[in-house]
């Protein structure tokens, strides 16, 4: 028995060290966390500008307003870049010559609309920036942050990026969802289907709070409570969808949560837990046409699929755009596709990801490829496939640096059907009075309960 209970111990201590060196495998020592400082961007991308000078050195980002730019909270950003006119533009025509740069979803979407379809792309400018105490966060998250052996939940964390050396593509997307911008955001926001003769169905009109408890300037690891981010959305229109309240609440620990929504519906006049509010279930207020865990481009669990990492390369991104958000949303939501005067693109290095369907699970999507902006890990294309592996639909998120936090985020989201002429688009504060305030202080917890919902759709 003695020597049977010797074995025990003996297996349980090495299943605890293999369990503990692999949850450790994100860390970086500190030699290669000081990289950080140096040949390496406070996010972990390359200082160092491409060999011929297309994409230039990251020198510091957009830190605050340009001389002579105010800006106030809440009003529209200038759009700094105005002046700038395209260096070329891609068309079906020179396709061919730019094709390693353009990614597989956006040469589909030439080869669909060959006479309209166009890329303006414009002089790269990396304005990646964040507040200092949040590149302190990162380079401490560098050799602190760990992930579980799932690569579900994200452990030793705070303030933003967790991964900034990644060792694997489930960090990647952690990175992607864990993001500095700001630790609360409220939009008013407008999400619905473009139909091929140009007529906007709208899905839903909201006004949006979103609280990010990881990003507190002040709090830690141990402290913050272990939220990913909270969600409370208020539908103002259409007249069908008018009172309608939605809550959604992401754990950071996904590997032993799930997410928690909960809807209020003003015919049944009752608050409802509401589990499908998740995965490959289609969202209402993009008129149907994409998936809950299509919101900022892929958000929530990762569970459903094996993640790997296929490499890094130079890719064309919408980036910095400014000019469509000043846009009327006619001008911009025209027929089959954005209006490719209004959307800039520029060259930049991206992280690409794969997802690929896991055996026995369940998804629309048998193949998701994600191209990862390396300066900000926002998350700035997906190409999606069926579960026979044909390009469905492909995706893009439009971003732009919230100069006054500082923060890039992203803002129109665009999902493109290759199989419809009809597309659907999210985020569009076009017509609104007011546009997105970012905040570093947090709103009480309390707001975001099924209680508070309940008091708000009483009203």
């Amino acid at each position: 028995m003695l020597y049977r209970n010797k074995m025990f111990i003996t297996a349980l201590l090495v299943s605890f060290v293999l369990s503990a060196a692999s949850s450790a495998v994100a860390k970086v020592s500190p030699a290669e966390a000081a990289k950080l400082k140096s040949e390496l961007t406070p996010f972990g991308a390359e200082r160092a500008g491409n060999a011929d000078g297309t994409i230039p050195a990251w020198e510091g980002g957009l830190t605050g307003p340009p001389a002579g730019v105010t800006h106030t909270k809440g009003d529209y950003y200038v759009d700094l870049f105005a002046d700038d006119k395209p260096l070329y533009s891609i068309t079906s025509k020179n396709l061919a010559q730019y094709a390693d740069k353009v990614s597989v979803g956006q040469q589909a979407m030439f080869k669909k609309y060959p006479d309209t379809y166009r890329l303006d792309v414009y002089q790269t400018r990396r304005t990646a920036a964040a507040p200092q105490w949040i590149y302190d966060e990162i380079a401490n998250n560098a050799t602190t942050a760990t992930i579980t052996d799932d690569g579900y939940a994200v452990n030793g964390g705070y303030g933003a990026i967790p991964f900034p050396i990644p060792q694997r593509a489930e960090e990647i997307v952690h990175n992607h969802q864990l993001r500095w911008q700001g630790a609360v955001r409220i939009a008013e926001k407008t999400g619905g289907v473009i139909l091929p003769n140009g007529t906007y169905s709208e899905g839903g009109g909201a006004k949006v709070f979103e609280k990010y408890s990881y990003a507190v300037k002040g709090g830690s690891a141990e402290t913050y409570g272990g939220g990913k981010m909270w969600a409370e959305v208020f539908n103002e229109s259409p007249p069908r969808r008018k009172g309608e309240l939605l809550l959604v609440k992401d754990p950071m620990d996904q590997s032993t949560d799930e997410r928690k929504a909960w809807q209020y519906l003003p015919g049944q006049r009752r608050v409802r837990r509401a589990p499908t509010v998740a995965y490959d279930t289609p969202d209402p207020g993009r008129g149907g046409a994409s998936f809950y865990d299509e919101t900022f481009l892929f958000n929530g669990a990762l569970d459903r699929y094996d993640w790997k990492t296929v490499g890094k390369k130079e890719l064309l991104i919408p980036y910095n755009d400014y000019a469509l958000e000043l846009a009327t949303r006619d001008e911009l939501l025209t027929p089959k596709h954005l209006n490719p005067d209004l959307v800039r693109w520029e060259l930049h290095r991206v992280w690409v990801v794969e997802a690929t369907l896991k055996d026995g699970k369940r998804h629309a999507y048998g193949k998701r490829t994600m191209y990862f902006d390396e300066d900000t890990w926002v998350l700035q294309m997906v190409d999606n496939y069926d579960v026979r592996g044909n390009l469905w639909r492909t995706v893009i998120g439009t971003s732009h640096n919230a100069y006054d936090v500082p923060a890039v985020t992203q803002r129109v989201m665009v999902y493109y059907d290759l199989l419809k002429d009809s597309y659907s688009a999210d985020n569009v504060n076009n017509g609104y009075d007011k546009y997105i305030a970012i905040d570093s202080k947090p709103m009480n917890d309390k707001f975001f309960t099924a209680e508070n919902l309940r008091r708000q759709g009483r009203r």
